[in-house]
């Protein structure tokens, strides 16, 4: 059956992913979907120059390096009303571990019940600090160790749960050692595309008791937070035992408020952000990771949220500011898309030793960023295993 045009046509998508990002993104669902409703997602032809393709009203990216920062710049360049999502310098922000967390101690949000933060982090930068027990002698047994650049590469992604002094030799300076907190097994990924806001709960890494830690040794090497790969599930029953289904989701108000100041102060609309709950304070919540464009893929009815999101987008473009009437199960959608996010990025600035010491960041932290163009660095959401 021949294909049914849409009764609307309100704008074009030109989207420039890696193609696993493509791949798992790009679906025929979103597709149709997004067609359905006017809006027409065209894939850049990467080999060929931004400004010299289109027209778009808008371009949808996950790219790095100088050379598609200069395209994205001549493209806006020409053409000044086409909406950037989102803009390469604040997404630079969310490449080193500091300055990624920094921006949430920065949040004033108001609650008479509930409070947040982040874990208490340092950054190493040599062999010499990283075994100097007064260097960071204000975190405790067992830490995280985290590479300090974000970029999305598998590298990136190598992280350690250290128990002890011994589990130190196998980690590679610059690195940021973050406390590991007791959180119940239960992690919070809340994904944040404009002003919608969708939070679910994952298996995590179950606690370490202090009686357990004192039979642990060495340290656990690990992907991410939330998945290991199979040769390192060590304790399959406790995931099997674990129902995620009486463990009680945030204050989703609460959350909502977290989401939207981090998404102002970031200057981002497409990220996700983990959060866990501190079990020692019942009510105070971490923020351990912030994402760029994760994988949507996996959040329940992504193509309706990311459809009225480009809608909204092109309608805010062309001065249309209509409310969106559909929902997905049963949420507001209508607020949608604020222009005013567009192609603004985060500010940067000194900081002195001391406020290193203490998490902050600086200008040299973040020209250890890599310009190169990276791998995808697709979030999975196989559960974690660990033996402890």
């Amino acid at each position: 059956m021949a294909e049914q045009p849409a009764k609307y046509h309100h704008g074009v998508v030109g989207y420039a992913l890696l193609p696993k990002k493509q791949q798992s993104f790009i679906r025929d669902s979103l597709v149709d979907l997004c067609r359905d409703r006017g809006i027409d997602l065209v894939r850049i032809d990467q080999d060929r120059p931004l400004a010299d393709q289109g027209p778009f009203d808008c371009v949808l990216h996950k790219l790095y390096g100088e050379e598609w920062k200069a395209q994205l710049s001549e493209f806006q360049r020409r053409n000044p009303s086409a909406a950037i999502l989102d803009s390469p310098a604040a997404i630079e922000r969310l490449h080193n571990r500091i300055s990624m967390l920094q921006v949430v101690s920065e949040l004033r949000i108001e609650s008479e019940t509930d409070t947040f933060g982040i874990p208490k982090q340092i950054v190493i930068y040599d062999k010499e600090t990283l075994f100097d027990p007064q260097a960071w002698e204000f975190l405790k047994y067992p830490v995280i160790a985290k590479p300090l650049i974000a970029d999305g590469s598998a590298k990136s992604h190598k992280m350690s749960l250290v128990f002890n002094h011994e589990g130190l030799n196998k980690l590679k300076p610059p690195i940021v050692l973050q406390e590991f907190v007791n959180h119940g097994g239960v992690i919070f990924k809340v994904y944040v595309v404009g002003e919608y806001v969708k939070c679910v709960k994952r298996k995590s890494l179950p606690d370490v008791s202090e009686e357990k830690l004192k039979s642990l040794e060495g340290s656990l090497s690990f992907s991410q937070v939330s998945n290991l790969t199979s040769d390192e599930r060590n304790d399959d029953s406790y995931y099997k035992m674990m129902d995620l289904e009486d463990k009680e989701m945030p204050p989703q108000g609460f959350i909502k408020d977290i989401a939207r100041g981090l998404r102002s102060a970031l200057s981002l609309n497409l990220f996700n952000f983990d959060v866990i709950r501190d079990a020692r304070i019942g009510n105070r919540y971490l923020v351990i990771d912030i994402n760029y464009f994760p994988g949507y893929a996996k959040m329940p009815g992504y193509e309706k949220v990311l459809s009225e999101f480009f809608l909204d987008v092109v309608g805010k473009k062309e001065g249309r500011g209509e409310v969106v009437e559909d929902s997905v199960e049963g949420e507001d959608l209508s607020e949608g898309f604020d222009s005013r996010q567009v192609l603004r990025g985060g500010s940067g600035g000194g900081c002195d030793e001391m406020a290193i010491r203490a998490g902050t960041c600086d200008e040299e932290m973040r020209k250890l960023v890599s310009n190169n163009c990276c791998s995808d660095g697709e979030e999975k959401e196989n559960s974690p295993m660990l033996q402890v």
